[in-house]
């Protein structure tokens, strides 16, 4: 484990781009959720065609699915037994913040499908967005889980995420 330090940067820069992709959506859904519900600013919304509705509500419950297809197909081969943890823990990183990009992409489309549609099936789907970000969030315990880590492995990763390095 000569890379621990490496390791815990690369951390912390995917728990740190994860917290970014979980914040960009929620104040622009969070306006037009408030402004909708109660109006303090009335805008002229364009009248958008009605197959456009369906697409992008369509577009989110795929991606919704997608992300997570994505995401088992990113990390099934890093289950292999003679696959070093290093690359076990890059590859998760990896698949974890492309799996957060998805999903504040689907924030955002949820966000926007709101604001020109008022339709509750986006804010549905933004409820479950909030849902599977707090249900998928990286922690060393889920790395654990998902590779059967088990002795110096399984100690190595526990400590991934102090604040301080061991010497």
């Amino acid at each position: 484990m000569e890379n621990y330090a490496n390791l815990k940067d690369k951390y912390r820069a995917m728990e740190r781009n994860v917290l970014s992709l979980i914040l960009l959506p929620l104040p622009i859904f969070s306006f037009v959720y408030l402004n909708l519900t109660k109006p303090v600013r009335t805008f002229n919304i364009p009248q958008l065609p009605a197959f456009l509705e369906f697409f992008l509500l369509s577009l989110t419950l795929a991606l919704l699915l997608f992300q997570h297809i994505n995401f088992q197909r990113s990390t099934g081969p890093l289950k292999v037994e003679g696959l070093d943890l290093d690359q076990k823990i890059l590859g998760y990183l990896k698949a974890s913040t492309v799996r957060y990009g998805i999903l504040a992409l689907v924030g955002l489309i949820a966000s926007a499908g709101l604001f020109f549609f008022a339709n509750v099936g986006f804010t549905i789907a933004y409820a479950i967005v909030l849902v599977l970000v707090s249900a998928y969030k990286p922690s060393p315990v889920r790395i654990i889980r998902l590779f059967r880590l088990r002795g110096e492995e399984k100690a190595f990763v526990q400590v991934i995420n102090r604040h301080y390095l061991e010497k």
